[in-house]
């Protein structure tokens, strides 16, 4: 057998080889598990968002509410400054003051009370923001875990990569550029494998007997003569 097809023949172990590693790349456990301990923080920070948020509302309520007891307040002091001030002295313009006093002190209440459930309302808010939060740092240390455990695993395997692929590199000059081409384009079309040795009458790359006057012609063909499996058209090297 020509030794262009015993470069042929390694070329095709080497570029399995390959194929095996990238699919061991793309299939890592330590990228599903990165991707898992992303996800996790991401949803946690979905939350923190959404608690975040819900609790903006309620502080904004709240500021408004405080700016209105504030005016309200205010204008009750003056009011009660009038009041007592000895400036009015008619008495329907003293029971005036002293009714918008008492309607000021009650907005001033029902406004106290509407704070008081806004604050009951934020304190499990904060209580569930922290909770988060330090779930959020966990989650965290378990996606650096994973980020350095997938670091180490996809290193691992480029080395192997670039090894296969220098040792794939050194053949191909060994074999005639013609035949490398078909071999490429047949790998291509045909799950990965382009050339395939004849085991008896079995083909090695679609597993399927050839006939006995096929196998017979193959085994009387010139040293370094090309061939075809008859049944799957990948290059056969008897």
């Amino acid at each position: 057998m020509s030794s262009a097809f015993d470069t042929l023949l390694a070329i095709q172990a080497h570029d399995t080889r390959l194929d095996q590693i990238r699919h061991q790349l793309a299939g890592l456990a330590e990228r599903a598990a990165r991707d898992t301990a992303s996800d996790a923080v991401a949803s946690i920070d979905g939350e923190i968002a959404g608690v975040t948020s819900a609790r903006g509302d309620l502080a904004r309520r709240q500021k408004r509410l405080d700016d209105e007891i504030e005016t309200i307040a205010a204008k009750r002091a003056h009011e009660e400054e009038t009041l007592y001030g000895g400036s009015v002295t008619n008495a329907r313009a003293l029971q005036d003051l002293q009714e918008e006093i008492e309607s000021l002190k009650r907005r001033i209440s029902d406004l106290e009370d509407q704070d008081l459930e806004i604050m009951e309302q934020i304190e499990p808010l904060d209580a569930r923001l922290a909770e988060l939060a330090e779930s959020r740092d966990e989650a965290v240390g378990v996606l650096e875990g994973c980020e350095v455990a997938l670091t180490a695993a996809e290193a691992e395997l480029a080395v192997a990569l670039e090894s296969e692929q220098a040792q794939r590199d050194d053949l191909t000059p060994g074999v005639d550029s013609t035949l490398l081409s078909e071999y490429e384009s047949l790998r291509a079309a045909r799950g990965g494998v382009g050339v395939a040795r004849l085991s008896g009458t079995q083909c090695g790359g679609c597993h399927l007997a050839l006939s006995a006057v096929e196998v017979s012609r193959i085994r009387k063909l010139a040293d370094g003569e090309v061939t075809h499996c008859e049944e799957c058209g990948r290059l056969l090297v008897p």
